[in-house]
């Protein structure tokens, strides 16, 4: 099917006359009336009623509900400080012919647009522009239906909706179906499959990004449009090429994958002085994207005490999709040094293990995973990524441990590739990182709000960053779009420039895709109308 035709317009009663300031910008007559002109035109441009008190937030309407809806989804608190830019704005939309009229409206007033599905943006780049003001933001959290359909193995999901809500409604419906994406329950849809979106099944089944059928995209013209209807390269860029560059997302047709009635967990955690000469994180490293493709084992790095008898802890945490009685006899086989015992392993359905892996205390209610919310507080943070290709020696592991002791609450991830991941050639869809890698790095550092010298964090970790230098991927350095580094490189308005600086981070996060993703941003919006600080640029 295909959704080109133009908009129905339709008149409403009018309505009382609203007179808003924007937040961040000195009030006048023209700026205030932009707001008032810009409901006038939803109104005409869509044939669906929306009631203003529930889709439209202005600060100086009612600045509580305002900073509400904006705090709402927002993951970071470094992009909620007063010195950040806010949205003029916020319109959430419950129905598709409201996106379509936003984008006419924008582009007819000259506004620019921020869209947020979940508020995941690392750089929170999603719900703050510091490149152009004043600015409107779409928060796409009402649009977040999600219907399965287990006869043909597929579902639609709305881009408000959470990986959690979309893991739960599979559920409902079969014991025996899932889908592969992020191990963060809170994740919005929208945004996440949009620059790949991996979870503890990608060694079996890819990314989220490679289980997709269909897609409902608006398009920069204000159209709505399907896979056949916005055609092949623009449904080839919208998975894995990241957000806010092709239009905003409004659903997924997803395929679902088999899952046992049965997954087994587990988490293994061992100090330094457990791990004698880093035998066992040294034996992960060459055997984690060898395991059978149904076993998962992430590390996650943190340091535990304090004062001088502060130490690396490492914990490997797990999903296995068979019953604990296989996966011992893997364990066995391939990775003994762990020591894992049976009494570490604990069997629970597929929608548990969600639970689970995202963080949730044990015994928690998988209706958890409705409320959409993380189980973890927010805080302010900064994160980069890395890929490995070859395993990292001892001197490095040393060095890395003397690092992370030297920060107050780091954070290092190492996710498993292989499986699956390696079968998927690098140009199918613009995630690229594929075959020969052994795992990602995902390095995290985050600070309390009374903290007075956030910046000796953001230096820490761009220290170990630059430490890791000869242990990773070169030429490119790559990256994850999904954890969004503004370290790498941002556009500006300068679209001359914007070009010259987009091959440095392009190339990170999209290796030799990053041209075909410019080629097709030519064609679907050469004037740029969807644009952010690391937006794919059109081709001069």
């Amino acid at each position: 099917m295909g959704f080109s035709k133009p908009l129905p317009l339709f008149s409403f009663l009018s309505i009382l006359v609203l007179y808003f300031s924007f937040y961040t910008i000195k009030p006048t007559s023209s700026l205030a009336s932009l707001q008032d002109q810009f409901i006038n035109c939803v109104q005409r441009n869509t044939h669906v009623y929306f009631p203003l008190e529930k889709t439209f937030f202005a600060p100086t309407k009612n600045v509580s509900m305002f900073t509400q809806v904006l705090e709402s989804t927002a993951q970071n608190l470094r992009f909620l400080k007063q010195s950040m830019p806010k949205p003029g704005f916020i319109f959430s939309p419950i129905h598709e012919s409201h996106v379509q009229a936003s984008i006419i409206c924008s582009k007819k007033l000259r506004m620019h647009l921020r869209v947020r599905s979940g508020g995941h943006d690392y750089e929170g780049l999603s719900y703050v522009s510091q490149i152009d003001k004043p600015f409107i933001l779409m928060d796409l959290s009402k649009m977040r239906q999600v219907n399965i359909n287990i006869q043909d193995n597929s579902a639609w999901v709305q881009s408000g909706a959470t990986v959690g809500e979309l893991y739960y409604r599979i559920a409902e419906k079969s014991k025996v179906h899932g889908f592969p994406a992020g191990l963060c329950s809170s994740l919005g849809i929208g945004g996440h499959i949009t620059g790949g979106a991996y979870g503890s099944m990608m060694r079996k089944y890819g990314l989220g990004a490679d289980n997709v059928l269909d897609a409902k995209i608006v398009d920069a013209n204000g159209r709505l449009l399907d896979r056949a209807a916005m055609g092949e390269d623009t449904f080839w860029a919208i998975r894995g090429g990241a957000g806010g560059s092709f239009g905003i997302i409004l659903a997924w047709k997803i395929k679902l994958v088999p899952v046992p009635q049965t997954v087994t967990v587990f988490t293994v955690t061992k100090t330094l002085h457990q791990d004698v000469g880093n035998k066992i994180i040294s034996k992960w490293q060459r055997v984690a994207d060898k395991l059978v493709e149904e076993l998962f084992i992430r590390v996650l790095f943190n340091v535990a005490g304090n004062g001088g008898n502060k130490t690396v802890t490492t914990s490997y945490n797990a999903l296995f999709l068979g019953g604990k009685g296989t996966l011992m006899k893997v364990m066995k086989k391939s990775f003994p040094e762990l020591g894992l015992t049976l009494k570490d392993c604990i069997e629970m359905s597929w929608l548990e293990s969600i639970s689970y892996i995202s963080g949730f205390p044990s015994h928690t209610p998988t209706s958890v995973l409705l409320q959409g919310k993380s189980p973890f507080p927010k805080i302010s943070f900064k994160a980069k990524s890395d890929f490995v290709k070859t395993p990292i020696p001892e001197s490095g592991l040393q060095g890395i441990f003397k690092k992370l002791l030297k920060e107050d609450i780091p954070l290092m991830i190492w996710n498993p590739y292989g499986g699956m991941m390696a079968k998927i050639p690098e140009s199918q869809i613009p995630f690229p990182h594929r075959k020969g890698v052994l795992f990602k790095v995902q390095y995290v550092t985050s600070w309390l709000d009374s903290d007075k010298r956030p910046s000796r964090h953001i230096n820490w970790i761009r220290d170990l960053y630059n430490y890791m230098t000869p242990y990773v991927s070169s030429n490119p350095r790559e990256a994850y779009v999904n954890y969004r580094d503004l370290d790498l490189g941002k556009n500006t308005k300068d679209v001359k420039t914007c070009i010259k600086q987009a091959q440095v981070w392009g190339a990170n996060y999209f290796k030799n895709n990053f041209n075909r993703l410019m080629k097709i941003k030519s064609k679907v919006d050469p004037e740029n109308f969807f644009r952010h600080e690391q937006s794919i640029p059109p081709m001069m």
